[in-house]
């Protein structure tokens, strides 16, 4: 079976996505995503057969910081790899747009898998062409959601 086909800044309907997210999301409530692209520095869409099987949004600031809010993938689709395309995707949209910093937010557990779309150092490196020094040590107890960045 082909992977899935990666698309910068497709268009998307409500509806296909609402099916994604619905799947992925115990607890997703259908809603409009139009306004979202309008505010997006970029957004990459996988698609296997026609059908729209994950997707990433890359926010940004309009200078040099961008943010992924999180990546979404299938379940029927998980542990091939995607998320880690999507998300790498995302960090060279976001830099063929122009960002030097790119921001993730994401909970603890999730943690090696920006690892594995990065360097290998969360949470404070997720771009996937950049090094930084080793991280500082954690804190006595891990926030709920940890931020990375990287100048790059």
């Amino acid at each position: 079976m082909p992977a899935p086909v990666l698309e910068v800044c497709p268009a998307l309907a409500d509806a296909e996505l609402n099916e994604l997210f619905g799947a992925a999301w115990p607890g997703h409530r259908t809603a409009a995503f139009g306004p979202v692209p309008e505010r997006s520095t970029a957004w990459i869409a996988a698609r296997r057969g026609g059908r729209l099987v994950g997707c990433v949004n890359v926010a940004g600031d309009g200078g040099a910081h961008a943010f992924i809010p999180g990546a979404t993938v299938h379940p029927d689709e998980r542990r091939r790899g995607l998320g880690v395309r999507l998300v790498r995707a995302a960090a060279e949209a976001a830099r063929a747009r122009g960002a030097q910093w790119l921001h993730v937010d994401y909970e603890p557990h999730l943690e090696p898998f920006y690892a594995g779309a990065g360097s290998g150092r969360p949470p404070r490196d997720c771009s996937p062409s950049s090094s930084c020094p080793p991280p500082a040590p954690a804190p006595p107890r891990a926030p709920r959601r940890a931020v990375a960045s990287r100048r790059g």
